[in-house]
């Protein structure tokens, strides 16, 4: 990471905790910790709008949660006449730039990484973002709450594989099966569940649907440091319908 965020202190054992239960919390950013995801798809459409091509909110949609390659790729094949790295630069920059004025962070993110930092819990960042997005958000979060930081240009293959979370819970020397990762959108779920993590999905702009051992709730306002020891332990906790 670059010298701008404070770490507290990548690489941390967690395994030596041996206490079988909570070794590591793993965060998705956009839609989970920070209300980031309006101001990606609001790049998108000025992009879009610059180059008089039609992109639609539903469009947009479906580029949650997805390696920003890929986003950029799809407002190529709308017409954007951008390379996808152009594509993606603009993006970050766009998204960079509103955040100068301030973190969006959700009800409950503070208070929750607050406690997990304080609790000794290490956590790492795992998102779809390149690392300028993650690196500012990071910064901004309560001071040594985040020991490691995956960005989507740090790894080779993004959510839905499990590299990202695999590569999360290495970066904090955690058993990924003794950390919890906590999404909002399935690809993103479906990354962490492949790594081994149990799952804890946040109501977000697209919905995670029921399944077995998968839980989650409406907001972080619901959880906990109880709960997620909860589901590390097993114990699978599912407030939604549907």
């Amino acid at each position: 990471m670059s010298d701008g965020v404070r770490l507290s202190g990548e690489g941390t054992d967690a395994m030596a905790r041996g206490d079988g239960g909570l070794q590591g919390v793993l965060w998705d950013m956009d839609g989970t910790l920070v209300n980031t995801e309006p101001r990606w798809i609001e790049g998108q459409m000025l992009l879009a709008s610059e180059f008089d091509v039609c992109w639609t909110e539903e469009d947009a949609l479906t580029t949650v949660g997805k390696p920003m390659p890929v986003s950029a790729a799809k407002l190529r094949e709308h017409g954007v006449p951008l390379t996808v790295e152009q594509i993606i630069a603009r993006q970050l920059a766009h998204v960079v730039a509103s955040l100068s004025a301030g973190i969006p962070w959700l009800p409950g993110a503070w208070e929750l990484l607050t406690a997990l930092r304080d609790a000794g819990i290490p956590c790492a960042l795992v998102t779809m973002a390149y690392r300028p997005v993650a690196e500012r958000v990071a910064a901004g979060a309560p001071d040594g709450a985040f020991v490691a930081v995956v960005a989507g240009d740090d790894v080779a293959n993004g959510k839905p594989h499990p590299e990202p979370y695999l590569t999360g819970a290495a970066r904090i020397g955690a058993d990924p099966a003794a950390c919890v990762a906590v999404e909002d959108t399935l690809n993103g779920t479906l990354s962490a569940e492949a790594a081994g993590c149990p799952t804890l999905a946040v109501r977000g702009v697209t919905p995670v649907p029921a399944a077995p051992g998968r839980s989650r709730v409406g907001s972080l306002t619901d959880v906990s440091l109880g709960v997620l020891e909860r589901i590390v332990r097993g114990e699978p906790i599912d407030t939604l319908v549907g």
